[in-house]
């Protein structure tokens, strides 16, 4: 299997919704998806038959015992960057390379503090504006972050746009 060109990791997420869309987002862009343990929900074939996840056998998806394992299957854990509303940096001060991880907390309580404590310089947050919001929906904050890295990285290996539509005999365009 070729090396990922990014790591998404997923601590302990409680929404198996979130974990399908940032599935889907991990196999649309050639992304590891890593699953840290205890989960909120199965992911044995039944059970992602029955969410209609038809995509979930083709995503390249490590599950992981605990942070720990997480970290030993990583190809450099001082590159893992860690999103947290609770972060002073923000994500987009960072200078992404291969092989980085982006590590994202479960969808109650984030990221625990003492893991943000013991690399706060790789610690960032998404800014929101509105301060009654405390923070993004986790397969929305997962999607900003694995794009903007992607973004820096040049976009690689991205598959050319689809054919543009044709219209039907008699079909016209509708002016928004």
């Amino acid at each position: 299997m070729n090396a990922p060109l990014l790591h998404i990791a997923l601590f302990r997420p409680l929404i198996p919704q979130n974990t399908g869309t940032i599935g889907r987002l991990a196999l649309a862009l050639g992304v590891r998806l890593h699953l840290v343990h205890p989960l909120g929900f199965r992911t044995d074939e039944k059970a992602c038959r029955r969410a209609g996840l038809d995509y979930w056998r083709e995503v390249d998806c490590l599950e992981h015992a605990d942070h720990a394992a997480l970290l030993a299957a990583l190809p450099d854990p001082e590159r893992v960057f860690m999103f947290s509303a609770r972060a002073e940096r923000l994500y987009t001060e960072v200078d992404y390379r291969p092989g980085d991880c982006l590590l994202f907390g479960d969808e109650e309580r984030g990221l625990p503090q003492d893991l943000l404590d013991a690399a706060p310089a790789r610690a960032v947050r998404i800014p929101v504006r509105d301060p009654r919001v405390r923070s993004l929906n986790l397969a929305n904050a997962a999607s900003i972050a694995v794009y903007e890295a992607l973004r820096q990285l040049g976009f690689p290996d991205v598959a050319p746009p689809r054919p543009r539509l044709q219209r039907a005999a008699g079909e016209t365009t509708h002016a928004r």
